[in-house]
């Protein structure tokens, strides 16, 4: 019966090693670090609304200023810059309004805006302010054209080609 006994203790002591082993090993961890890097380079997108606007023909004396058929005209910025960095929108003609050997000013062409940092102006030739912001985002607003209706125009089909141009340093 000793011999029963002592055979039981040596299974009882291998069990609670095997138990404690097993402890351990439940108990044991490890780490690592992962780096996330990520790029964000400078973008800047931009939609307009039409791609044209139209200016129906009307008695100066009526209506002195004609808004565009299709005002307002929506406009999305989106850009990514630098947070203290000036996000801006321009606009600029190719010249006047021109039917063959007629012009009229582009100068007569103005617009209203609304939307937070949409600025109102004056068609040229040279750059035109439209919107400024600064840091990234994405900004809505609209547009409304108008253009200064005369007596002195002569009769014909006008056009001309303006650019906008969104800069995000």
């Amino acid at each position: 019966m000793r011999k029963y006994a002592v055979a039981g203790t040596m299974v009882v002591t291998c069990l609670a090693v095997l138990l404690s082993m097993s402890a351990v090993g439940w108990a044991v961890t490890d780490q690592q670090t992962l780096t996330i890097n990520a790029a964000v380079a400078a973008k800047a997108k931009l939609t307009l609304g039409v791609a044209a606007i139209n200016f129906a023909d009307s008695d100066p004396d009526d209506v002195p200023s004609i808004g565009a058929s299709e005002n307002p005209v929506s406009v999305t910025v989106k850009a990514h810059s630098g947070s203290s960095q000036t996000v801006t929108l321009t606009v600029q003609a190719s010249g006047d309004l021109e039917s063959g050997g007629d012009s009229i000013p582009i100068t007569n062409v103005t617009w209203t805006a609304s939307g937070s940092g949409f600025l109102s102006g004056t068609m040229d030739t040279s750059a035109q302010p439209a919107g400024s912001w600064t840091g990234s985002g994405q900004r809505d607003g609209q547009f409304s054209y108008f253009l200064a209706n005369d007596w002195n125009y002569q009769t014909g089909s006008y056009t001309q080609s303006v650019v906008y141009t969104l800069s995000a340093p």
